[in-house]
């Protein structure tokens, strides 16, 4: 009977368990869809800033910025992404992996040149038990994207690069390719790669980049338009970051509710073995007694 009721309880608490992941699993997916639809909704700017870069740099080729300045790397920035909270499978695990060997290929400079940002907890607190002092930590950004946030610390970015306090900016972060995939990245935010903008017509433009009359000056407009780039790349970033974390969530959850079921099933098909051996032991003893 102590085995019944062991087992019984122990089905009782995964049922339990099972109702948490399956209540964790809907939020993140309404989550989620809140962070699609902000995704989406910043695909058609992001798109049109993408074509008009292409289209200028198209008529001022022999543009030069500071920004695609390519120097000597003696101080470095990192910015990692991750989420506030854990319960999302092997998201912020992959991040701070990938942090870590960042880290390992700038183990040539000093520490105090290299200065981390993060935006999420989690890679927060791996960074300070790697043994680096976090430069900026953006609390609560994880869970509430926010653009003036991310714009300004872009623009500090860009001051630094421009001022030669940095060298390199580099972002950790996973990129939301569907609610199934999403990819871990690695990209250099600064300097900028004017060739990557400035690509070759295609078949799209009908193969001819059309003549533009760019007024003030190609090179007013690209200065002006490539901090902009930068700043809604970075928060693009942001965006991919928390759409990821959510499909993360739904799939961790969704696996652990799937897992609850199975480890269910196992326990009751355990508690009617072990009910109905008790029943026929019971049986047995009556038979014998009735016997004697």
């Amino acid at each position: 009977m102590a085995q019944l009721k062991e087992i019984k309880e122990r089905i009782s608490s995964v049922k339990s368990t099972r109702k948490i992941t399956s209540a964790m699993k809907m939020v993140s997916s309404a989550k989620l869809s809140r962070a699609q639809r902000n995704a989406a909704g910043m695909l058609p700017y992001s798109d049109a800033m993408h074509h008009i870069l292409r289209s200028v740099l198209s008529v001022g080729s022999d543009f030069e910025t500071s920004l695609a300045k390519q120097r000597t790397v003696e101080r470095v920035a990192i910015v990692a992404f991750s989420s506030d909270s854990s319960l999302a499978g092997s998201f912020n695990s992959n991040v701070v992996k990938e942090l870590r060997k960042t880290l390992s290929a700038y183990a040539h400079l000093p520490k105090e040149k290299i200065f981390i940002y993060t935006i999420g907890k989690k890679v927060f607190e791996a960074a300070g038990k790697l043994g680096y002092t976090v430069t900026q930590n953006f609390e609560g950004l994880a869970a509430r994207p926010n653009y003036d946030v991310l714009a300004a610390f872009a623009g500090e970015l860009i001051a630094q690069f421009n001022a030669a306090a940095v060298d390199k900016v580099e972002v950790i972060y996973h990129h939301f390719k569907s609610a199934g995939s999403q990819v871990l990245t690695r990209d250099v935010l600064l300097p900028l790669t004017l060739d990557e903008e400035h690509d070759a017509p295609n078949e799209q433009d009908g193969g001819i980049l059309p003549d533009y009359i760019v007024e003030p000056s190609a090179n007013e407009v690209l200065a002006e338009l490539l901090p902009k780039s930068l700043k809604l790349k970075l928060y693009t970033m942001l965006l991919d970051s928390s759409a990821s974390e959510h499909a993360a969530r739904v799939v961790a959850m969704q696996l652990a509710t799937d897992n609850a079921d199975e480890l269910i099933g196992d326990l009751t098909i355990d508690y009617n073995k072990s009910r109905q051996q008790s029943i026929t032991s019971e049986l047995l003893d009556i038979i014998g007694g009735s016997m004697k």
